[in-house]
């Protein structure tokens, strides 16, 4: 069963949407953010009451086209900046969230000490093109002449754990994705919740997912274009033989994408859920120096480990030992000097521009490097930059809201748990005490990480990226034997996005993502619930989707459900996936109804709650028409609006292939489910969206 946990996918780049390393321990009491400044806006941000009506397209019917009929006027206007993929309403507040984050950073560069002062440093030496320039490849041949001198396998596995990351999130964030040829994942044991533990996950790939290098048509231009982007790259360094390199760099990764496992496997929890000694490393995968590995990556101590795809590891682990020395170091070459990139001499960052941004997604231009800069500076040192945004831009009047928003849509779905007439009593028990258990964290941690033990040079952009690296790297592995922290956060306060952490029942919601068009102060009930209401419905949802209702409420993987149960409620999920499966973008590619199955039963189940705690927040007042719209009209309107969205077409392309989350003009489609949208919008028998009661997907 997929497990997918995040309201988006990691499709605003690393600027906003990655996790950050640490700050002060201050105590949430003492902190500066348990009393901001009280604020509420006088005016709604969109249109007279929190939506753009000026977006819709009326010509279309909302029962024909439900995307196009709420955002159709906002599409056609609606170009995408030069500098991205796609563009929609999370990109909106990623824009200001983005010009509010680099306040901060250039003002902490004028800090004497202390965080202010590493924040202002990491950022002034990213935006220190000159210098870097002067530099020039410089700051990697270190790392290049430590590959160069790798004399037999035992030091190859050694530098091979000597790159470990913790670069990944899976059950979280749903980020499998490691340049690196194994990442690992710190964290809750999915089989012994009273304990940290390393999820093992395979890794290795330039591009995205296997499928670029086995799939034939637009793949095989990808891979040409790939191949001559390891040349360009090589060639810079001052490599005589880039090409012929690059040929065989290729012909390794396309041997790695043969072992990997597919995108649905990796997204099957109880696939993932293997518990491996140390010692089955090397009885189960071998090839690989795994002492050696392990020694190299700070984990000779650790007898325990999930290892995520088993196959993988075997086969690339046996790669470990069958492939040439010498091939292993260009491939091992080639990744330190596509990783350093961004860091080096624009010929280096121009380079990795052209084929991870423009070749892979068709985005025509880079972004600003100050905009770059806030993502770098965030990536490495996050929560530090989080804490004061907290206390600049989220105030406590925003954060009471949207907390008894949180409480009414908890409290809406235990109602409907209560409801379902084909549950048994005995699995209802189990599921209305996971929503009794259910923890929410609301802006901002209560507690930041420490940044003391990071070291940040004003004048050395690569060393400060490679340093921030392994101090999450280390500050993870510390965990290993230490009591779980439950506070522990994996997104940044300034991030635009939402979480559900399944190993802890705990509910994530940034400060940033209580912006306009999701939260507003100053719009109407009906549009808030639809649209912010709907992502706190969803994560919710997630606790329950295919692959979280099969974590109990401890966070454990624990099947709690009657037989029979379990099969009413996989009935539905496999109508679902039908569903969404007959969405087609492009003429004969298919959405992936069983790949984003977790997001979609998440948004129908999150949305029917939202509408439900929406009606009992009302409290029975009268129905009021603002501009003409009932409240129900104004609740599917702020969902949709949610959800606006252009991307390029390989990008979008992509995302089909690669990610859990379905296109936003297919996620608002989401409407269809719901008995209360077709009344609120006369939507008839005969129309393309219309869907008879009995084949109207109810989950939860």
């Amino acid at each position: 069963m997929a497990l997918q946990r995040s309201i988006l996918a990691l499709a605003l780049g690393a600027a906003l949407s990655l996790s950050g390393c640490g700050g002060d321990k201050v105590p949430a009491e003492n902190s500066a953010t348990s009393t901001p400044p009280a604020a509420t806006a006088a005016k709604a941000q969109l249109g007279s009451f929190g939506f753009d009506v000026s977006g819709m397209d009326r010509n279309v019917a909302a029962g024909d086209n439900f995307f196009d009929f709420a955002n159709g006027q906002w599409v056609q206007r609606t170009e995408i900046p030069a500098d991205r993929s796609s563009f929609g309403s999370f990109n909106v507040i990623h824009e200001k969230t983005l010009a509010d984050t680099r306040a901060i950073m250039e003002e902490a560069g004028k800090a004497g000490d202390g965080e202010a002062r590493k924040i202002g440093d990491y950022y002034a030496a990213f935006m220190d093109e000159a210098g870097i320039e002067a530099r020039g490849a410089a700051p990697v041949q270190p790392q290049l002449q430590a590959i160069a001198g790798i004399a037999d396998r035992q030091a190859l596995a050694r530098a091979l754990g000597a790159s470990l990351r913790a670069d990944v999130d899976l059950l979280n964030a749903t980020n499998f994705y490691t340049p690196h040829l194994f990442g690992v994942w710190v964290s809750v044991d999915l089989l012994q919740p009273d304990r940290n533990v390393p999820y093992l996950v395979q890794g290795g790939l330039g591009m995205p997912d296997r499928d670029f290098y086995l799939e034939g048509g637009r793949m095989a231009e990808l891979r040409k274009a790939y191949e001559g982007h390891v040349a360009r790259l090589l060639e810079l360094s001052g490599d005589a033989d880039a090409a012929g390199k690059a040929a065989r760099i290729v012909a390794l990764e396309t041997k790695i994408a043969r072992a990997h496992a597919t995108q649905e496997e990796t997204n099957d929890v109880e696939k993932g859920a293997n518990a491996w000694k140390q010692a089955d490393l090397a009885a189960r995968a071998p090839g690989m120096d795994w002492a050696a590995f392990l020694d190299a990556a700070g984990l000779s101590a650790q007898q325990d480990f999930i290892v995520w795809q088993p196959k993988a590891v075997t086969g690339l682990s046996k790669l470990v030992a069958s492939e040439p020395l010498e091939v292993w170091k260009d491939y091992l070459a080639f990744h330190a000097l596509d990783e350093a990139a961004p860091y080096l001499p624009k010929a280096f960052a121009d380079a990795h521009f052209a084929f991870h941004g423009t070749a892979m997604s068709g985005t025509p231009q880079q972004s600003e490097r100050w905009k770059r800069a806030v993502g770098e500076t965030n990536n490495a040192i996050g929560e530090a930059v989080g804490k004061i945004y907290v206390e600049r831009h989220f105030d406590a009047t925003t954060k009471a809201r949207a907390d008894e928003m949180a409480k009414n849509i908890i409290a809406a779905f235990a109602k409907r748990i209560d409801a379902l007439e084909w549950m048994s009593p005995e699995t209802k028990a189990h599921a209305k005490a996971k929503v009794a258990g259910l923890k929410v964290d609301m802006g901002y941690p209560g507690k930041w990480r420490d940044y003391s033990a990071l070291e940040v040079k004003r004048d050395d952009a690569l060393g400060n990226a490679q340093r921030a690296s392994l101090f999450e790297y280390r500050r993870n592995v510390a965990k290993l034997g230490q009591p779980v922290d439950h506070s522990e956060w994996a997104m940044l306060p300034q991030t635009i996005n939402a979480m559900n952490v399944p190993l802890e029942n705990r509910l994530v919601f940034p400060a940033a993502i209580l912006q306009a068009p999701f939260f507003d102060g100053a719009a109407d009930d009906a549009v808030n619930y639809g649209a912010i209401g709907a992502v706190i419905g969803h994560e919710i949802s997630h606790g329950f989707d295919n692959a979280g209702a099969l974590f109990d409420e401890t966070g454990k993987l624990h099947n709690w459900w009657t037989a029979q149960d379990l099969k009413q409620f996989n009935a539905a999920g496999d109508a679902l996936a039908a569903q969404f499966s007959s969405y087609e973008p492009f003429p004969g590619v298919h959405v992936n109804g069983r790949l984003t199955l977790g997001e979609n039963i998440a948004d129908v189940a999150g949305l029917a709650t939202a509408h439900d705690a929406y009606l009992m927040s009302q409290q029975g007042k009268p129905a009021q028409e603002l501009e003409g719209f009932t409240p129900d009209q104004r609740f599917f309107l702020g969902f949709a609006q949610a959800w606006r969205s252009k991307m390029r077409e390989q990008a979008l392309r992509n995302s089909l292939l690669t990610n859990v989350h379905a296109p936003g003009q297919f996620r608002t489609l989401t409407v269809r489910n719901l008995d209360a949208w077709y009344p609120a919008f006369e939507v008839k028998e005969g129309q393309k969206l219309y869907l008879a009661p009995d084949k109207r997907v109810k989950v939860w």
